[in-house]
């Protein structure tokens, strides 16, 4: 579970995040949708701790991300879109292990670990093989095994099919929704109205900063009386994306 509190973060005058409340329950998808600068990746990076919020918290995992970040670092896994961060001179193999020491995970369960997310995301070609030459979209999934080899109960995706081609894009879908099924806590980052409508249980419209609103999409098109999320979105927001 994952519930944000009036979460506020403040750059100089700029409000990046607004006084942002909503709650996300275990095996929920929830997305943000937004234009670009709209607070979504600032959002994802407070709750992971990697900001610390001008005002207000969020309960990530039953621990107050202010008062104990240590805690909430333990249960959650980061993907942003873009840059993967990889490691060039490591393999697809070493990368993950990597991320694996970092959160102490035992050495046989990290090898089981590894093999487990290599055949989930069809690495076996280039498990071995070093990252610095891969395809964005192989490095994309080297990035997402390494962001839950640890098993986190709960995934923080920031526009994670950013730059991918369609069948990579179907790969990523794919493992959200088998996150979902295994009762992960998932919140999912996109300015692609397509994505958000195909993986959300529930959609937050965020804009400069606030949160719009969110629900459902029948709970959202009803309130508004639209015939589609990009309607409702239009009507909020007064652009299209």
């Amino acid at each position: 579970m994952l519930e944000l509190k009036e979460l506020t973060k403040h750059f100089g005058e700029v409000k990046a995040v607004d006084r942002v409340s909503f709650r996300v329950e275990r095996g929920e998808v929830f997305g943000l949708l937004g234009e670009n600068g709209a607070g979504k990746t600032t959002t994802l990076r407070l709750l992971a701790t990697m900001l610390k919020p001008t005002s207000g918290t969020a309960v990530v995992a039953g621990f107050d991300m202010v008062k104990e970040p240590e805690k909430v670092r333990k249960h959650i896994g980061i993907l942003f879109g873009g840059e993967s961060g990889l490691y060039d001179r490591l393999t697809a193999a070493e990368n993950i292990e990597y991320f694996g020491k970092l959160n102490n995970m035992d050495k046989d369960e990290l090898k089981r670990r590894v093999q487990e997310l290599t055949e989930i995301f069809g690495m076996g070609e280039y498990i071995h093989r070093k990252t610095g030459k891969f395809s964005k979209g192989m490095k994309q999934k080297v990035a997402f095994a390494r962001s839950i080899v640890h098993n986190p109960d709960i995934m923080l995706f920031d526009e994670p099919t950013s730059g991918l081609d369609v069948s990579a894009i179907r790969d990523v879908h794919d493992f959200i929704m088998d996150c979902k099924k295994a009762g992960k806590t998932i919140i999912l980052s996109s300015h692609t109205m397509s994505e958000v409508e195909k993986l959300c249980d529930k959609i937050g419209i965020i804009h400069k900063g606030q949160l719009a609103d969110y629900g459902t999409i029948p709970q959202l098109t009803a309130k508004y009386k639209e015939s589609s999320l990009e309607e409702v979105f239009i009507k909020l927001v007064g652009e299209k994306i």
